[in-house]
């Protein structure tokens, strides 16, 4: 069994920083991309930045040069740092990793459960 396990959001004001971090837990072999995607009330989820196990990162242009998105393999976690925080931001933000279980050859896809990121003065 594998959990992915989110943490770091909150309320926070305009102009002001979060970050966010997704430990995964359980059988893992490896982990190869990983990314946070998020959804605002009544909004599709969207993808916000993406990090291969090797290769560039990638981000949606909303959030380019405020977001920075990192992992620490020895650790299994995702990063995602959040400056210049903006109202617009304001969505549940999720992780997702490609994940391949001990003893398996095929990666699986996986979500955290969310954390609510509100961005208000």
């Amino acid at each position: 069994q594998v959990q992915l396990v989110e943490s770091g959001g909150g309320l926070v004001q305009p102009g002001g920083s979060l970050r966010l971090s997704c430990a995964a837990s359980g059988s893992i072999f490896r982990i190869n991309a990983m990314g946070w995607y998020r959804q605002a009330p009544g909004k599709q989820r969207e993808l916000v930045a993406a990090i291969p196990s090797h290769g560039r990162t990638n981000y949606a242009d909303s959030v380019k040069g405020r977001f920075t998105i990192s992992r620490d393999n020895a650790k299994n976690t995702l990063y995602l740092q959040m400056n210049s925080l903006k109202p617009e931001d304001t969505a549940v933000y999720y992780c997702n990793e490609d994940i391949i279980r001990s003893g398996e050859l095929s990666p699986y896809n996986y979500w955290g459960q969310g954390t609510q990121v509100t961005v208000s003065s």
